[in-house]
């Protein structure tokens, strides 16, 4: 059995890389919405999330986690929609 601490220091450097790969992912949902803002695109496409939340569940190694998964890439989504509705409405106001 591993230390308490050793197991903390180890969700530490996890933790570390999941908030590193959040900021990464909701930059390029700026480089999406600059795409959606030129062609008169939505913001929501509700297919295309239904095709990324199978997918990410596809990706795991073991299904347990699967409603897990599809919970935390839902909260990811509508996080990336918040960043992507209050881009828009900043270039309409400047417009």
């Amino acid at each position: 059995m591993k230390d308490l601490a050793e197991v903390r220091q180890e969700l530490d450097a996890v933790d570390r890389e999941i908030v590193a790969l959040f900021e990464k992912r909701m930059l390029l949902a700026r480089d999406v919405v600059a795409y959606k803002l030129a062609h008169d695109m939505p913001v929501l496409d509700r297919s295309r999330e239904e095709a990324v939340l199978a997918s990410r569940v596809g990706m795991l190694q073991d299904g347990h986690w699967a409603e897990s998964v599809r919970a935390l890439y839902e909260e990811i989504m509508r996080l990336s929609r918040a960043e992507q509705e209050r881009i828009l409405k900043e270039a309409t106001e400047h417009a």
